[in-house]
């Protein structure tokens, strides 16, 4: 599949537009996060873009992250020292509506080059078809996993060919803001993406042929991943990955997993174990950690992005019984 081909035009222009506003010169305010070496200071939101600023940037950028390891992203509150730290930033890499408080941070931070991955691919939403929420505690008629009251989906990034979108587009934003190093920045996106086209290509394979195409999970975090392989998430509790499910949610996901010949279900490191392993126990289902990515800390299963991905890879063909 070739990645670059999908980079939605004018979400790449945007992202060119927006780093051609970035500061020329690293000086005044910014003198703490660009440092004396010159390096272009970049405050990247959470985890996934933090990784992917890091991969792009590499020796010519200082990247700081909003979300501290095993903070769960979307409870996130910004202190007053990272609103300020913000604020003198040359860049925020952020994804708009993914954290409110990020978003309000962002809004009012005065930082002339800002990009929202979320302007860097699309976004749909993932939870009419097979998964509503309706009647669980404290979601009333939200379906799906929302966080912008669109109804889109944010968890862009566990779509290889999506967050190789961001990746591009981010590319040529730093481009624009440090045109001293541009070769360096096209050469280090072209080499992510082609190690994303690589990790696509392995999800693809790997869950070509299954036994069963569902997947029951705490967290509907996994909706790009599904329809990108051709698979049905089924959340247990949709926004809040902590929330209790209704009765009613259960039983409907007692029946699909009989219906579908579900073997697991999946629980995320970040979040409480207890509703899939009440679920579990009333099913007779296993239990494994299929993981969002939105931080990475002792308990994940890898270093990074990418093996946490594989990781994520080698549980879905086990659960789902890959030949």
């Amino acid at each position: 599949m070739n990645v670059r081909r999908l980079i939605p035009t004018a979400a790449l222009a945007g992202a060119v537009a927006l780093g051609a506003t970035a500061l020329t010169a690293c000086s005044g305010a910014a003198a703490d996060d660009a440092g004396a070496d010159g390096k272009l200071g970049v405050t990247a939101s959470f985890y996934p873009l933090q990784f992917l600023a890091e991969q792009i940037g590499k020796d010519h950028v200082r990247v700081t992250t909003l979300t501290k390891p095993g903070v769960e992203p979307h409870d996130l509150e910004i202190t007053p020292k990272q609103t300020s730290r913000l604020g003198r930033s040359d860049v925020v890499l952020y994804l708009k509506s993914l954290q409110p408080a990020v978003d309000k941070a962002v809004a009012q931070s005065g930082v002339k080059t800002v990009v929202d991955a979320a302007a860097l691919t699309s976004t749909e939403s993932h939870g009419a078809a097979g998964h509503s929420h309706e009647g669980e505690e404290g979601h009333g008629d939200d379906h799906g996993h929302s966080h912008g009251g669109d109804g889109k989906d944010p968890h862009v990034w566990l779509d290889p060919v999506k967050y190789a979108e961001i990746a591009k587009g981010f590319g040529a934003a730093l481009e624009k803001a440090d045109p001293g190093h541009a070769a360096d920045y096209r050469k280090n996106t072209d080499e992510l993406v082609a190690k994303l086209t690589a990790l696509n290509t392995e999800f693809e394979g790997g869950l070509k042929n299954t036994a069963t195409k569902t997947f029951i999970t705490t967290h509907s975090a996994f909706g790009h991943l599904a329809e990108r392989y051709g698979l049905d998430q089924e959340g247990i509790s949709g926004v809040d990955p902590e929330a209790e499910p209704s009765p009613a949610r259960m039983k409907d996901l007692q029946a699909i997993a009989k219906k579908d010949n579900v073997s697991t279900v999946f629980f995320e490191t970040l979040a409480s174990d207890k509703t899939a392993n009440s679920l579990a126990s009333d099913t007779g289902l296993k239990t494994d950690v299929l993981d969002p990515l939105e931080g990475i800390t002792d308990k994940s299963q890898g270093a990074d992005y990418f093996e946490v991905m594989r990781s994520n890879l080698k549980n879905l063909q086990k659960a789902l019984g890959a030949k």
